[in-house]
């Protein structure tokens, strides 16, 4: 059976410093620590943390007061940052950049006036801690049809941002939908969808026309491995969002004579090794790596760690 190994595929650069960020505090910091909500959508990834001290929580109330708090890579409402500073947490923060941008053009098209409509899932992370920036100025629409039910007047100055992690087709009709009815609608200077989310998504649309069904490492939760396996679906080819290999059934296999495997953006490359190990052993399978878009995008350390290691060095020379 021919395996055709999709690139780029797996970590992106938000999730690659997130999990950095993570592995520094535990060297510098020591167990147990905080992370607030899942440092990334991904159960190995959270099950591995939490083996060596990682506790996730979803309330900073839980965190001991003076105690290390890391922010997920989703992103956090300033309530939340407001909550950090009553209790006095060291804050890291590991926010995404390309989080964060979707978070400053909030703010932005808040002073000047706009209401904002955000498109994207309203119960993910990252909507929760976008939304949580000017709560009573923002809508959220997850389709065209939340669209049409917008009750709001012709003139009403309106802006438009989304989640990082989106399907780029879906995205693309609302904002139509968005714009067929307030033409004056504002939207940001460069696309919210993130680099590795359409990257991602790009590769499947082209790459699954020659495979019979698409294999996508990712966790339930994770909303980019969601849209890659409705990419697949969306060409005619059956898709299935796995944790691990462990998940392979027989049957999907049934006259296939060639499987396209990729992962999302959260899931961690030896999964994929351990998944392409087993399609050798179990059907035969021959790799077969193609490369669709070339990634080079790194985003350095917070500078908040940089405050972590000053603070243990001044408690370690006293």
């Amino acid at each position: 059976m021919r395996v055709i190994l999709a690139r780029p595929r797996g970590f992106c650069a938000g999730v690659n410093m997130a999990i950095a960020c993570v592995e520094r505090v535990l060297q510098e910091a020591g167990a147990p620590v905080y992370v607030y909500h899942e440092i990334v959508h991904n159960r190995h990834v959270v099950e591995d943390f939490a083996r060596r001290g990682v506790r996730f929580v979803n309330d900073v109330g839980e965190v001991p007061e003076g105690a290390v708090i890391i922010y997920s890579a989703h992103g956090v409402s300033p309530e939340v940052r407001r909550q950090t500073r009553l209790r006095r947490l060291i804050e890291i923060d590991a926010t995404c950049p390309l989080v964060t941008k979707v978070h400053l053009e909030v703010l932005r098209f808040v002073r000047q006036g706009r209401r904002v409509i955000f498109i994207g899932h309203r119960r993910h992370d990252e909507a929760v801690g976008t939304v949580g920036e000017a709560p009573s100025s923002i809508m959220v629409v997850e389709s065209v049809e939340d669209v049409a039910a917008l009750d709001l007047p012709p003139d009403e100055p309106l802006a438009y941002v989304t989640q990082t992690t989106l399907s780029v087709a879906d995205t693309a009709r609302i904002v139509e939908a968005l714009k067929a009815r307030w033409p004056g609608i504002r939207g940001p200077a460069k696309e919210d969808i993130c680099y590795a989310t359409t990257n991602r998504q790009q590769a499947v649309a082209t790459l699954c026309r020659e495979a019979d069904l698409v294999l996508v490492i990712g966790s339930r939760n994770s909303s980019n491995s969601r849209r890659l396996v409705e990419t697949a679906v969306a060409c005619g080819r059956p898709a299935y969002l796995i944790d691990d290999a462990s998940e392979l059934r027989d049957d999907w296999f049934a006259g296939a004579r060639a499987v396209l495997v990729t992962a999302g953006a959260s899931a961690p490359e030896r999964l994929v090794q351990a998944l392409l190990q087993s399609l050798a052993e179990r059907f035969g399978g021959v790799v077969e790596e193609r490369t669709v878009a070339q990634e080079d995008v790194s985003f350095a350390l917070p500078q908040s760690l940089t405050s972590l290691q000053v603070r243990r060095a001044s408690s370690d020379s006293a």
